[in-house]
């Protein structure tokens, strides 16, 4: 296999002092390698210890028909009672359950234990009262308010199935917007087939409100699966809506007698969460419920530090596994306090937004993904909106999603003064695959670029395209020995070969990440981009990563995208947009030049780097992940569809204006395509 040519490799990154410095933490080490010799009484002490179980189980592993894994085989439990019901009843309630801190409406608003309990109870009697029952869907669809989270827990305190629906859309309030979405809505109900749909009437973006209760109608109207009624969470301080009194149900009006949780089977699924940019059939990941509790409450305190009185707070969204993990079941299940933000990093009503919170609400552990901090970075660089608040409650920031580029990284250590840990993890997963981890005591100074070492249950492999194990700091496949250890996804919802095939196929006896990285001498994981992000030019494997690295080390640069485009001499060449930061006003073409230079003396010229445009934002989803594939579709006129998790689908605009100033004159995604992957 060629060797990576990357910014990242080991002659340019500092590393530890050596492996002595994993093999010394013997917290650790004793923990990792008893998760994989032993880890029928590892992960089994571990439930009986962190989970109240109804029933207890009859074995903790069952992997006799490997890759649907069964962990806590006859166990019993539920969700809603280990996240509400059991601080209620130890004189916890009158602690405060969330933070929902919204600038979008001015408001701030906590939400106890005590209240969370009634209102779920009250919910999930109503939810039953509405004909669903323990086994049946309920589509979720709305915005970052505790009522999401209040729906999320009433349906699984019946032992029904919840599917959260990505609300926001920042787009145009417009005929195609409505169409956008209702169709992606359409998808995720005729696919999950739920009994009951809870939805808000709105969300609220920055100068814009979101009509959900439209593009609820619309879905349903175009839906070949009808669900019984729709309960419907009025916003009433930002709009009030008419309801269609055949479909839908008041929120205040769903509510009835409080019911008691009902105990489900440890391998029962939790939820339904639908990964994104599914083009073809739909994949639903399926979570079980008993080894994903046990997996979130031990890394709440093992990898995030977090202590029962903390307030810990995840800048997501509900609608993403980490919202589900850690915004809702994680936090509730450990007891702590979880912030909801319904705002941006930058504009909501300024930069200074993530400070505030922080101070304001004495937050101990900030999760976000990179983009975020770049956001903040490139409008506000010497943080004049952030300087006036204290930052004292604040022990860490952890980061995930996508790559985070050393002078990111930098800023936000200098920024915040505190360590920032990278970490790597998947819808499929649930939580962290790697990690560096606060509970364990592992040195909060990694090597650069690294996402930390492999976390319990998981046996790490980097693979060539022959299944060979790839040496040190070798570039190739990461995969995962089988078993996976408890939390990750059971199946596919309704499709176990399509499980089968898109999982365990390529590599027998592994899980394939389809991520691509490599593993030091230390064992520490790098990962570089998804393998389909790897460029082949002229037979030279080059990660995008590396060269969005060298990029944004010019000081004008905020933002970068690298991805490849066909050239016919070399297969690939690799084509950067950039965005600079607010201030600049060098011209394009003198801004290009220096950037060619910068890759030449970090890369070399094997990178063939010649083409670079300034852009005015990148495409991204709505969790910050960078839309790469779309555009270089868009550049080899391939884009057929605008991906569904897009941010903002316009900015498509000024990248084809870019693209096209490069020689690449390409079909642009059309207002009038409406996305469906049905």
């Amino acid at each position: 296999m060629d060797q990576p040519v990357s910014s990242s490799s080991c002659a340019q990154v500092p590393v530890c002092s050596g492996q002595s410095e994993v093999l010394l933490n013997p917290l650790y080490m004793e923990a990792y390698y008893q998760s994989l010799e032993q880890p029928e009484s590892f992960w089994g002490d571990l439930a009986e210890q962190l989970i109240d179980w109804d029933q207890p189980w009859k074995k903790v592993l069952d992997d006799s028909n490997s890759p649907f894994t069964k962990w806590y085989v006859g166990g019993q439990l539920n969700a809603c009672y280990n996240a509400v019901d059991r601080h209620v009843l130890t004189d916890k309630g009158s602690k405060v359950a969330l933070i929902h801190d919204s600038p979008t409406t001015n408001t701030v608003r906590h939400v106890t234990y005590n209240e969370l309990y009634d209102k779920v109870s009250r919910l999930a009697g109503g939810l039953r009262r509405l004909g669903v029952q323990k086994g049946d869907r309920v589509v979720i669809y709305m915005p970052l308010i505790p009522e999401v989270i209040i729906a999320m827990l009433a349906t699984a305190r019946i032992g029904a199935v919840h599917s959260v629906v990505f609300g926001d859309l920042s787009l145009d309030d417009s005929k195609w917007v409505l169409g956008f979405a209702a169709s992606e809505l359409c998808t995720r109900i005729e696919h999950a087939e739920p009994k009951v749909i809870i939805a808000a009437n709105c969300g609220v973006e920055p100068h814009k409100i979101i009509y959900y209760l439209d593009i609820l109608h619309e879905a349903v109207a175009i839906s070949r699966w009808k669900p019984l009624k729709n309960i419907i969470y009025r916003r009433s301080n930002i709009l009030m809506s008419d309801l269609d009194e055949s479909w839908d149900v008041a929120w205040e009006n769903a509510l009835d007698n409080p019911v008691d949780c009902v105990p489900v089977d440890a391998n029962d699924p939790l939820y339904i969460l639908y990964t994104s940019g599914t083009t073809d059939k739909p994949k639903g990941i399926q979570r079980p419920i008993g080894g994903h509790l046990v997996t979130l409450m031990y890394t709440m305190n093992t990898i995030y530090g977090i202590q029962q009185d903390d307030v810990w707070w995840n800048a997501s969204d509900l609608g993403w596994v980490v919202g589900h993990s850690y915004i809702c079941y994680g936090p509730l299940l450990f007891g702590a306090t979880s912030v909801m933000y319904e705002g941006k990093p930058d504009r909501t009503p300024d930069p200074g937004q993530y400070f505030r919170i922080i101070d304001q609400h004495k937050v101990s552990a900030v999760f976000s993904v990179p983009t975020a901090f770049r956001v903040i970075r490139r409008v506000d660089p010497e943080v004049t909106f952030g300087r006036n608040y204290s930052l004292k409650s604040l022990r860490a920031i952890f980061i995930a999603g996508e790559h985070c580029d050393l002078e990111t990284m930098k800023w936000m250590r200098n920024t915040f003064k505190v360590p920032v840990l990278n970490q790597w993890w998947q819808t499929e997963t649930g939580s962290a695959i790697t990690a560096t981890c606060v509970g364990f005591a592992q040195n909060l100074q990694p090597p650069p670029f690294t996402t930390g070492l492999p976390f319990c249950g998981y046996d790490i492999y980097v693979l060539d395209k022959n299944g060979h194990e790839t040496k040190p700091n070798e570039l190739g496949r990461i995969v995962v020995k089988l078993p996976l250890p408890p939390g990750n996804m059971a199946t596919l919802y309704r499709s176990d070969e399509l499980f089968r095939k898109t999982y365990f196929q390529r590599f027998p006896g592994y899980y394939d990440t389809m991520d691509a990285g490599y593993k030091d001498e230390n064992g520490y994981i790098y990962v570089t981009a998804r393998d389909d992000d790897v460029i082949n030019v002229a037979g030279h494997r080059i990660s995008t990563s590396s060269l969005e690295d060298a990029i944004l080390r010019h000081p004008d640069v905020a933002d970068a995208a690298v991805f490849g485009v066909p050239e016919p001499t070399k297969g690939q060449i690799p084509l950067c947009l950039y965005v600079t930061k607010a201030t600049v006003s060098k011209p394009s073409a003198k801004m290009s030049v220096e950037l060619i230079n910068i890759i030449r003396e970090v890369i070399g010229p094997i990178a063939a780097f010649k083409l670079a445009a300034q852009v005015q934002s990148l495409p991204r989803t709505r969790s910050g992940k960078t839309l790469r594939k779309a555009m270089a579709d868009l550049a080899a006129n391939k884009l057929v569809t605008i991906p569904a998790t897009i941010e903002d689908p316009h900015v498509f605009v000024d990248i084809k204006r870019a693209l096209r100033e490069l020689g690449y004159a390409m079909a642009a995604p059309d207002p009038e395509l409406r996305q469906t992957v049905r």
